[in-house]
């Protein structure tokens, strides 16, 4: 697998490398924009995961199988995603 991505991603630079600028040759997209790009996904993406465990959470505390701070924990880890995509956002350069 990871000889497939190293492939992919020398091909992709290589590609990169011998296409023509088009335009003023600048990014595709601006850094705001794909900084709000990738904490959005970031955000869809916590709130998907947090759509199942949430509903496995509440199973399994109407059946007193574990503890609500455990199921508390379990339904906010997948926010941490959204909160390191603030980090890159601000510590970026």
């Amino acid at each position: 697998m990871a000889l497939a991505l190293n492939s992919f991603a020398e091909n992709a630079v290589a590609l990169q490398e011998t296409a023509a600028p088009a335009g003023n040759g600048g990014p595709m997209i601006e850094r705001g924009a794909a900084a709000a790009l990738g904490i959005g996904l970031a955000a869809i993406g916590a709130g998907y995961a947090e759509r199942a465990i949430g509903a496995s959470v509440v199973g399994a505390l109407a059946e007193d199988s574990i503890s609500p701070g455990i199921g508390i924990l379990l339904t906010v880890l997948p926010e941490t995603l959204v909160i390191f995509a603030l980090v890159a956002l601000f510590v970026g350069p």
